[in-house]
């Protein structure tokens, strides 16, 4: 079995703003893109758009209509991704030591010329983050771009995740969440940022900023001041149901 880190350098995940995602799937998309002719590829389709469609994605965007104790509704998008947890079951239970995880950024990867495809790693994830290449027989996920964020050859503002870079409305930051000073770090403070499914104790990296509750004025809708994080407790319940089924 595979050893974490005791500690690392940085934690590199990415922050994810529920308010203004619009589930347009860009990230996705992009993420595609860039993946399937880069580090991982390739990034297999065999049936994308029959009625069961398969093929390795790393980010899928989830959309659910969410209804509060007072009977409003409102619609989520949620992006879903490998997590880079802190404490990733995903690599303690792999056999053969191909996932681990990065000491000097918390990154979790897989390491294809070890992998042997056993899937041990996808039972344990909790957020059913890996992907199964039938055609190469290994597993596959979120690299958080490492082959993208490093690339000396990009301009510095593009040497951030794939997905981070086409998103339209901003919905997605990324940095290091290790480091309280960093803008993504003061964001989730600000902001109420949560872990998914905390009682799995996976400690996950990325952050979710939760919805604005609305505020009806009229006919016209606002956004209210951010809730405190103990307040969001509909929709974390909501989530943990959702991923844990």
């Amino acid at each position: 079995m595979t050893a974490l880190p005791e500690t690392t350098t940085q934690q590199l995940g990415l922050v994810i703003d529920l308010d203004i995602c619009v589930g347009c799937h860009a990230c996705a998309v992009n993420c595609k893109e860039w993946n399937t002719g880069g580090l991982s590829a390739p990034l297999p389709d065999h049936e994308p758009y029959g009625a069961e469609p398969t093929g390795v994605w790393f980010n899928r965007i989830h959309s659910f209509e969410v209804v509060d104790e007072t009977g409003d509704g409102q619609t989520v998008h949620f992006p879903k991704s490998c997590l880079h947890c802190e404490e990733a079951p995903c690599v303690t239970v792999c056999p053969t030591g191909a996932s681990y995880k990065r000491k000097e950024d918390g990154i979790v990867l897989v390491n294809p010329d070890t992998c042997i495809g056993c899937k041990l790693c996808s039972w344990a994830c909790p957020y059913g983050a890996r992907e199964y290449d039938e055609d190469a027989g290994i597993m596959k996920k979120c690299t958080l771009c490492v082959d993208r964020i490093y690339n000396s050859e990009l301009p510095p503002d593009m040497r951030v995740p794939a997905c981070v870079s086409t998103c339209p409305v901003g919905a997605r930051s990324f940095g290091d969440l290790a480091n309280p000073q960093s803008d993504v770090s003061i964001l989730v403070a600000s902001r109420g940022g949560y872990d998914l499914m905390p009682e799995q104790e996976c400690q996950p990296t990325n952050k979710y900023l939760p919805p604005r509750p609305r505020v009806k004025n009229g006919m016209e809708e606002s956004h209210a001041a951010p809730p405190k994080q103990e307040d969001d407790s509909v929709l974390t319940r909501w989530m943990g149901r959702i991923f844990s089924m």
